[in-house]
């Protein structure tokens, strides 16, 4: 089984939902800090707080563009993604153009998603499907692009829709993309077990808001013995 340690450094945080407060911000970077993850994954207006507060930890602070929607002009997402970098942003969730995919206009959502990668000028930017959205044939199309536009990682779920990440979409997506490119799983990932199956078929980075929950779960069965379900479960497709 993987360390606690390992496990940290696959969870980007995430401090997205609307309603929460200046405190609730830092009291999430203090979680972050404490378990060592990967990075927070902050709102845009959270993101120089977030910043101040993360330094020095070597957690990153990573934020998004177009969210959750897609369907903000290019130049925006590119604006986005340019203040957020100069803010302390080291990472990009950028949401892809939904509309502009499932209406099959792959060359709009290619320059979409290329233009942001290149405002990020070397930092990651991984892009979110919005699988909850898709076909099984729209979502193998939107992973290519991603590639193809020089994204590192590519990502099921906002959290926002109607569903989250689920096995098959996981399985589907580590098929379209090459070993290059990582795969990033959002929504339904709320306990160990399905964290644990969902890297196994390949998942690199998680999208938590129960990070407490799912390490010290893990510290415990490390300590205790305590076997672990994740070869046997699959994960219900909510979030």
């Amino acid at each position: 089984m993987r360390t606690v340690a390992e496990v940290a450094k696959m969870i980007d945080h995430s401090l997205l939902q609307p309603q929460l407060t200046t405190a609730d911000i830092e009291a999430g970077c203090a979680l972050a800090a404490r378990y060592h993850v990967a990075s927070v994954c902050a709102r845009p207006s959270d993101v120089p707080l977030a910043a101040k507060l993360l330094q020095g930890t070597g957690v990153l602070v990573g934020t998004v563009a177009g969210f959750p929607h897609g369907s903000t002009a290019t130049p925006v997402k590119v604006a986005e993604t340019r203040l957020a970098i100069e803010q302390g942003a080291a990472e990009i969730d950028m949401v892809l153009n939904i509309g502009r995919l499932r209406s099959a206009d792959l060359a709009f959502v290619e320059d979409d998603i290329r233009a942001v990668v290149t405002a990020a000028t070397g930092v990651l930017v991984k892009v979110i499907l919005e699988n909850a959205y898709l076909t099984d044939e729209e979502k193998v199309a939107g992973c290519q692009v991603a590639e193809r536009a020089g994204a590192r990682f590519v990502k099921t779920s906002t959290g926002f829709a109607g569903g989250g990440a689920t096995m098959d979409d996981l399985r589907l997506m580590r098929a379209s993309v090459s070993e290059a490119v990582q795969i990033k799983a959002a929504g339904a990932v709320r306990t160990l077990d399905v964290l644990l199956a969902m890297a196994d078929i390949g998942v690199t980075r998680f999208g938590a808001t129960a990070t407490a929950q799912i390490l010290d779960d893990l510290d415990h069965r490390l300590r205790h013995g305590y076997p672990s379900a994740a070869e046997h479960l699959e994960p219900a497709s909510s979030y």
